[in-house]
């Protein structure tokens, strides 16, 4: 049995993850390059992480794996498909319905991912006895240059990895181990000179390529900052409301990609196309209903209702008037600025 001949972690560890549900496997040393952490600090120095403060406090812990975990040998860098089987481009053209982005049209892929990653790790301390400490997305993890330095992918013009196998539809995790294990060779930039992703950013937020401006992104604008969005941005986001996949949609590299079978990320139909006129009047207790067990639960009722609300202001559609104005009065300060926008773009005034 591969699971019992210590021998060959390697290939033992990659059979058993691809037989508990993960699409790519990758093992890398245990540290990272030096210009990582540079690209880190010039990330901050920039601003470009806006409200996200925590990447700026845990800024030395991300400088490698050692900086989190003396102890650590070696990194097992994994990666589940979540390609859609549709097109995620394809509601830009229908102004009443809302856009939320692929990875968060149905379980949060936190709890999916984590539980396998559980067994995985019990099993490989088990089988090795070795320590291991897992990583979803949870801790100061260098996620995507591990990736690259374990041979899954490599970071793109977006700043998010690409697969030549999955394109750019690849959730990631890790587990650290004191198991020293033989690394892959790292994974070369295939980006060449394409630049389909930075050409389709909404709201131009890659000042160069491989460089990214968090505070122009649409994910970040509706996911991470907390306050009024911008009124210069407002426009550009249309009908997106809960994250943007333009820059992952249209790189070349998705045409290897095949949709996931994995079912608990599978678009659930109200997710879909959902009609913003539904979703601009939920209040709390049916927005966590709505989407219990979902990434989107933990942004809360308020910023979601504040990116319908833009998405209505850019719908053109006048009968969303009175919907727009009974959120007039709502209790929330940043709720009721963006219904006050949205009902001047619908009115063709000022908020416009």
């Amino acid at each position: 049995m591969a699971g019992d001949d210590r021998t060959d972690p390697r290939a033992a560890i990659r059979e058993r993850a691809l037989a508990a549900g993960f699409d790519a496997v990758g093992f890398a040393p245990a540290e990272l390059a030096g210009d990582i952490s540079d690209n880190l600090r010039e990330f901050l120095t920039n601003g470009y992480h806006g409200e996200m403060g925590w990447l700026a406090d845990k800024a030395d812990r991300r400088a490698g794996p050692a900086a989190l975990w003396p102890e650590a040998k070696s990194v097992i860098a994994l990666g589940m498909n979540y390609a859609p089987g549709d097109d995620p481009l394809a509601l830009a053209g229908r102004p009443e319905r809302g856009v939320i982005s692929v990875y968060a049209r149905n379980r949060d892929y936190h709890d999916v991912v984590r539980k396998r990653l559980k067994a995985l790790g019990r099993w490989i301390g088990e089988i090795w006895g070795c320590g291991i400490k897992i990583f979803v997305d949870t801790a100061p993890v260098m996620e995507k240059p591990l990736a690259e330095r374990a041979g899954i992918g490599w970071q793109g013009k977006h700043t998010n990895l690409v697969s030549r196998q999955h394109g750019s539809w690849l959730f990631l995790a890790e587990i650290y181990t004191t198991l020293e294990i033989a690394p892959d060779a790292a994974e070369e930039d295939h980006c060449g000179s394409c630049r389909a992703c930075l050409d389709a950013c909404p709201t131009d937020a890659f000042p160069a390529p491989y460089r990214i401006d968090a505070r122009r992104c649409i994910s970040y604008l509706t996911i991470e900052h907390r306050g009024p969005i911008p009124e210069d941005l407002r426009p550009l986001i249309g009908n997106r409301i809960y994250g943007c996949d333009d820059c992952l949609a249209v790189c070349p590299w998705n045409k290897f990609a095949r949709a996931t079978a994995e079912p608990a990320f599978l678009p659930r139909a109200e997710l879909t196309a959902p009609r913003l006129a539904d979703l601009a009047l939920l209040d709390d207790a049916a927005f966590r209903a709505l989407f219990a067990g979902s990434a989107i639960k933990r942004t809360g009722r308020n910023r979601f209702v504040r990116n319908v609300l833009v998405a209505l202001g850019n719908s053109g559609d006048n009968a969303q008037i009175p919907v727009v104005e009974v959120l007039l009065r709502d209790g929330d300060p940043v709720v009721r600025d963006a219904a006050e926008w949205a009902l001047g773009r619908l009115r063709g005034g000022a908020g416009s």
